[in-house]
């Protein structure tokens, strides 16, 4: 049995996987050994500024450089890191890089948009695909993905430019936001989300499953569930209601960020966007046509596990 691992560095939080393949008949598995998520927020501003921060390219490097030495000592054969939205859209994304490889030895392939929601689907359809048609729905910091289909490979894919940092910075509420925050945070993701309900036909909304993948989805699980501590066993394959959802909103929005922190199931580091985040997940389950959707732990890393390691 051999080992490797995936990285995924998002604009807001850095992913660790390290996992071992094996053979079982004809197909191939892969058991998790290690998995480390911190949030570094590498997109720190770059909406703004079009510039990656000093300061947040040093915080990232350092898990990332801490990332790779733990997957090395656990023997990992091979290491696939990938950038997505943050790294692919600033100006100076190239002392990020080098910084990364003279850190920790490898440098990160920047992936589309595109790319990344491919990834995603393929880690969402092994879980939960089936003959119902799924969507896939994956919240990130800088970006949103969308993808659609019933088979292996989505039938439509598409990224938008907004997420919860993202979406957070653009409106900038104030702390608590208020009601009127509140609205202008849907509002602005109703706008973005808009985008993609072209590759939705009306009479296929709401149709089969909707999965939510990455940071935001599992944090408003964990919230909404007041895990102490966090249970990925509990949160992955948990179902969120929209009704559940609209009223988690709300309350995250009538609190401010420290009031958040201390709330049970909260990332601290993901209180400031949560709500942000949130309001993407509302908006894309109206627009969408869904009541509900299934939470996934899983995203980027593990699809690009399966797209890098899984042959052979």
């Amino acid at each position: 049995m051999t080992r490797f691992a995936t990285v995924d560095v998002g604009t807001n939080t850095v992913l660790l996987l390290v996992a071992e393949k094996q053979a079982v008949g004809d197909r191939v598995l892969f058991q998790p050994l290690l998995e480390r998520a911190e949030i570094t927020r590498l997109g720190r501003g770059v909406d703004r500024t079009g510039h990656l921060d000093p300061a947040a390219i040093r915080d990232t490097v350092d898990a990332l450089a801490r990332f790779v030495g733990a997957a090395r000592a656990l023997g990992a054969l091979d290491i696939a890191c990938v950038a997505t939205s943050a790294a692919r859209d600033a100006t100076n994304g190239s002392e990020f890089f080098a910084a990364a490889e003279s850190a920790a030895g490898l440098r990160p392939e920047v992936i589309s948009g595109d790319e990344e929601a491919r990834l995603v689907w393929e880690s969402a359809f092994r879980d939960f695909g089936g003959s119902g048609g799924l969507t896939v729905l994956d919240v990130g910091g800088g970006s949103t993905e969308v993808c659609v289909g019933h088979g292996p490979t989505p039938a439509a894919r598409r990224s938008l430019q907004v997420g919860a940092v993202r979406l957070t910075e653009r409106v900038a509420p104030p702390d608590p936001p208020g009601p009127e925050y509140l609205e202008a945070l849907r509002r602005a993701a109703a706008v973005e989300l808009g985008r993609v309900v072209d590759i939705l036909p009306n009479d296929r909304r709401g149709e089969g499953r909707l999965v939510g993948v990455a940071g935001t989805v599992t944090t408003l699980a964990a919230v909404e569930k007041a895990l102490p501590l966090y249970d990925a066993g509990v949160v992955h394959g948990a179902e969120l209601k929209l009704s559940e959802l609209e009223q988690l909103f709300l309350r995250l929005g009538a609190l401010t960020v420290a009031e958040r922190q201390r709330l049970p199931g909260m990332e601290p580091k993901r209180a400031d966007v949560i709500v942000g985040g949130c309001a993407i997940v509302v908006e894309a389950m109206r627009l969408f046509g869904f009541d509900r959707l299934t939470v996934s732990d899983r995203g980027v890393r593990w699809g690009l596990l399966h797209d890098r390691f899984g042959n052979g």
